[in-house]
């Protein structure tokens, strides 16, 4: 099929007012850097993530899922193929003390829900700025809690189209890993157990997580969070801190002033200005401290030729 075949079907598939060629990508990310998408589509139902997954099966092109994108970095070459974005997919309900919310849903909005209902379990997450896909993609956590700590199960859509439940425990959640994407699944919904408490103890925890992370984050500039993984007894931030390498920057990415475990977008970013600080940070402190920084971050595209 030639291109506007495929976009024509794509629009078949999917509202037509979702659909979109060579979308700028950087347009949906916190980062604010990446190149364009091939195709860029925004499912409402199941069905279309469903139909979506078919359709480029059958004609032997790759589509890729896109949260919000702030754990995410996408090269300036962008993404071939069709790109997904599950923003709409975002209807969060509470059932008991079962929380159920779309895959698009920000994890910080289910945080919300739970407190209005005055349920625990979703505290740690009131800070997170990814979707509910994303949070499960990664066990996403913070302040001593993760996905894997409240997780009942999830609906994800497989690799061949079909819709599948996945109990929490098949999902190997881990420190900020699944195997989520080594199945080359796509949440599309997950249900919390959660529990029963007082609504000014659940607002309390709250408040004291939001001020910890606004007077200690760079939320000030564009940026994926936490760039490494917490290297076995060390602390990543504090090992960037010790090699003096904060404010240290390539083109306009800096590895931050506020907290050395985050490369902020300070003026006017390429994505290829931040892998080279990023590469840059875990050179040095291999150097220094003989230490490896793996990265949290995804780094996902093309390159720009």
């Amino acid at each position: 099929m030639n291109r506007n075949e495929i976009y024509e079907e794509l629009k078949r598939i999917v509202n037509p007012e979702y659909v979109k060629i060579d979308e700028p990508l950087k347009n949906h990310l916190y980062t604010q850097l990446g190149g364009k998408a091939d195709f860029f589509v925004m499912p409402t139902t199941f069905e279309e993530v469903q139909e979506v997954v078919k359709f480029t099966n059958k004609i032997g092109i790759r589509h890729t899922l896109l949260g919000n994108g702030s754990n995410l970095i996408i090269k300036d070459g962008g993404i071939r193929g069709v790109v997904m974005n599950l923003k709409h997919l975002n209807a969060i309900k509470s059932e008991g003390d079962t929380l159920i919310a779309g895959s698009g849903a920000r994890i910080i909005d289910a945080s919300k829900h739970a407190l209005e209902e005055s349920l625990s379990g979703l505290e740690f997450a009131c800070g997170i700025p990814g979707t509910v896909g994303g949070a499960l993609y990664m066990n996403a956590g913070a302040y001593g809690g993760e996905i894997k700590d409240v997780l009942d199960y999830a609906y994800v859509v497989d690799k061949e189209g079909n819709l599948v439940k996945r109990l929490a425990k098949d999902l190997d959640l881990d420190y900020r890993t699944s195997n989520i994407p080594e199945n080359g699944d796509i949440v599309v919904e997950a249900t919390f157990n959660l529990k029963p408490s007082d609504y000014d103890d659940i607002k309390a925890l709250v408040d004291d997580l939001t001020h910890r992370r606004e007077s200690k984050q760079p939320l000030e500039y564009p940026s994926c969070g936490s760039v490494f993984k917490r290297p076995p007894g060390f602390f990543a931030g504090k090992l960037i801190q010790d090699s003096k390498l904060q404010g240290t920057n390539i083109g306009g990415a800096e590895v931050s002033t506020k907290h050395a475990g985050f490369i902020v977008n300070k003026d006017h970013a390429t994505t290829t200005d931040y892998i080279s600080v990023i590469e840059h940070v875990q050179k040095t402190v291999k150097e220094k401290f003989g230490v490896e920084l793996e990265r949290e971050v995804r780094i996902i595209g093309e390159d720009k030729e």
